[in-house]
């Protein structure tokens, strides 16, 4: 299969340096993109144990994270203009 990505989600998605290709099913560009922000996440909570920033300024940092990512919360049928099936695909 092919996906036709929107051009607003892959702009959304080049700001955290992914390029999915047209072969690339959006449900793995999600579950990376949310690995990428659980990563970040994590290391904001290792700065506050760290001691990096004072704990009133977490939740803050939290909600900017958050902002950052707000592909997270958008269906992934919105992602792509449509599917094509592929020629190796023989459904008919």
């Amino acid at each position: 299969m092919t996906y036709q990505y929107a051009e607003p989600i892959l702009q959304m998605l080049l700001a955290h340096g992914l390029r999915p290709r047209p072969t690339t099913p959006p449900s793995l560009v999600r579950d990376y993109l949310n690995d990428l922000y659980r990563y970040e996440l994590r290391a904001l909570r290792q700065g506050l144990l760290r001691k990096d920033f004072p704990k009133t300024s977490y939740a803050p940092r939290v909600e900017a994270l958050r902002s950052r990512y707000p592909l997270l919360s958008l269906p992934l049928p919105l992602w792509t203009l449509g599917a094509t099936v592929g020629r190796g695909d023989r459904r008919g």
